[in-house]
């Protein structure tokens, strides 16, 4: 099993997004990228933490792709926003992807300069690549948020 960690917006759609793949194994959102320890959805809403709301996914390489997951998460939000996803504002919202080793970092760079490269996008592309650091798991509540209420997606 492998581990990849992406931040689209809110992680409630991002991550029911990737639940539908063949291949995901485990999916837990969660606070990444910050200087505080232990954060709270409260402390990260004051955007002052410095953390990213993530999904964090554990995935069999043999039957998923971590290039197949970079494209769930470049067709799931868009990447040309800086800081905020629709309504949702603030450097928790960013886009990023957090790498767990060095071809994850290669492969997300090349990933992100074939799209802004593609001419699909009239902005450029906002999106950080940065080296995973600790992971602070969400609140339960948050865990599987829309699932548990029997919602297919968000407002994104």
């Amino acid at each position: 099993m492998e581990k990849a960690t992406f931040g689209a917006g809110c992680f409630w759609g991002v991550e029911a997004e990737f639940r539908k793949l063949k291949g995901v194994k485990q999916t837990e959102v969660g606070y990444e990228g910050g200087h505080t320890e232990r954060p709270t959805y409260q402390d990260v809403c004051t955007d002052r933490t410095g953390h990213a709301e993530v999904v964090q996914v554990e995935f069999d390489p043999a039957e998923v792709s971590y290039q197949d997951l970079l494209n769930v998460f470049w067709e799931n939000h868009d990447p040309t926003q800086l800081n905020r996803q629709g309504p949702d504002v603030g450097t928790q919202y960013r886009s990023v992807i957090f790498y767990h080793d060095d071809a994850q970092r290669q492969i997300a760079e090349q990933s992100k300069r074939e799209r802004a490269e593609s001419g699909k996008y009239r902005r450029p592309i906002a999106t950080q690549i940065a080296p995973a650091t600790v992971f602070w798991p969400a609140e339960e509540y948050h865990q599987q948020y829309l699932e548990k209420r029997g919602l297919a997606n968000c407002h994104i």
